[in-house]
């Protein structure tokens, strides 16, 4: 029974860690259109690295949960002290770059915040 589990679980692992990926393709791919598309279009798009960047950064954030969620499904049934090991380095690493994103999301949004006209 368990190596039906472990089983599942590694096809599971494998296939958040595909929709990880296609997060981060789409976001790329998204922050690449937001870039090249005023170019070729000779639109003087004020803040468009900016756009592009926290669009990625977004995506970005989505992927690394997908990978974390990976990582705890692939290491769930009788993981070994190694595994659990280099489960946690994982897991601090990338709360470490959620964290910083994310901040650096809150304070981008703030600075529009800031600069957005008012509304009377």
């Amino acid at each position: 029974m368990e190596a039906l589990f472990r089983e599942v679980s590694q096809h599971i692992a494998l296939a958040l860690e595909a929709i990880s990926v296609l997060m981060i393709a789409i976001g790329a791919v998204e922050a690449l259109v937001r870039i090249v598309v005023p170019l070729v279009r000779n639109l003087a798009s004020q803040g468009r690295r900016r756009a592009a960047w926290l669009s990625l950064a977004r995506w970005l954030l989505l992927g690394l949960e997908f990978m974390l969620a990976a990582d705890i499904v692939r290491t769930a049934i009788a993981p070994t002290w190694d595994d659990i090991g280099k489960l946690a380095a994982i897991a601090v690493i990338r709360t470490f770059l959620n964290f910083f994103l994310e901040r650096d999301l809150d304070a981008a949004a703030r600075e529009g915040a800031k600069d957005a006209p008012e509304v009377a």
